[in-house]
């Protein structure tokens, strides 16, 4: 059974104008897009220049979502991410001034650069989709979505994520550099940049939050779901990992397999769509073990995922 199609057809208009202006990358596209599908937040991790920040603002456009942009530093502080609250002469009371957390799609660019405190600041926002600020609490917009950009943890200047806030993005993916044919288009259009400032949004008031529906509507069946759980029940056995998935890690899985299966045209999840978005949900949470660190923490993934019968 396939899902109706007034879905499918925005589903494959939003995939076309995203893989317009992100030449050359429709499998980091369709990732990107479910995740944000599923309600996540989107971690992005790669050398500086490949288009992490484009993808961020070409996926808010086409969503039609409000969008602000912050450059973590070193010396960035919470308040500059949160807001804060200045005291009025003329009314004698303390007014919050929020800062640029109050948005609906949050670029975090190189949030790695920022000092451990700052990047711990976006726990509360990331999770409870709220800030406090001097006792008081302050809902955020709906949606609400993070996109971090990071450069790779060798780079001079970087402060390795904790684990906890690691857990909060859905998915972690890489662009990796352009093939030949693509970099040739961007390299003869300056990068899109004209192309991406007019892309129209596709969505109205509502549109997204109906998508997410749908995606929660795709059905899990029980032989499905014995599956998910045999995968998570494999990372915990100490065989390829020190530490295994959290049921939060399990919950996202489900979900991002939800998002991958509505954007197959599908109404219920199959094991293929586990399997493909499997290693962008889980590699960013979990560590190899002892044995397995001289080696691509992938490859123990790659082994799971043969090791666990398909239903």
């Amino acid at each position: 059974m396939v899902q109706d199609m007034d879905t499918q057809q925005t589903l494959h208009a939003l995939l076309n104008q995203l893989n317009t202006a992100i030449v050359g990358k429709s499998t980091q596209v369709r990732d990107s897009l479910a995740c944000l599908l599923a309600g996540g937040h989107l971690l992005i991790e790669d050398v500086p220049g490949v288009g992490k920040t484009t993808l961020a603002h070409v996926l808010a456009r086409t969503l039609g979502l409000q969008f602000a942009r912050v450059q973590f530093t070193a010396d960035l502080m919470p308040s500059d991410l949160t807001g804060v609250s200045v005291f009025e002469r003329a009314s004698e009371r303390f007014t919050f001034h929020p800062g640029p957390l109050f948005t609906q799609v949050l670029l975090a660019d190189e949030i790695n650069r920022a000092s451990p405190k700052t990047q711990s600041a976006l726990l509360e926002a990331m999770e409870e989709r709220q800030v406090s600020v001097d006792g008081n609490t302050h809902a955020l917009p709906a949606p609400f979505f993070v996109i971090a950009t990071q450069n790779p943890s060798e780079q001079l200047g970087t402060h390795p994520l904790p684990e906890s806030q690691l857990d909060r993005f859905l998915m972690r993916i890489s662009l990796g550099y352009p093939d030949r044919q693509s970099e040739r288009l961007l390299l003869r259009h300056d990068g899109h940049r004209a192309h991406v400032e007019q892309l129209p949004a596709l969505l109205g008031p509502g549109g997204l939050q109906g998508l997410q529906d749908s995606v929660q509507a795709v059905h899990v069946a029980d032989p499905l779901l014995d599956y998910v759980q045999d995968l998570i029940s494999a990372t915990r056995n100490g065989q390829w990992f020190s530490q295994g998935l959290s049921p939060r890690a399990g919950l996202g899985l489900l979900r991002a397999a939800k998002a991958y299966a509505l954007l197959q045209g599908r109404d219920y999840v199959a094991p293929d769509d586990v399997r493909a978005i499997l290693p962008q949900t889980v590699l960013h949470r979990l560590r190899p073990a002892s044995q397995q660190r001289a080696s691509s923490v992938s490859d123990p993934v790659q082994a799971l995922l043969h090791s666990v019968p398909l239903p």
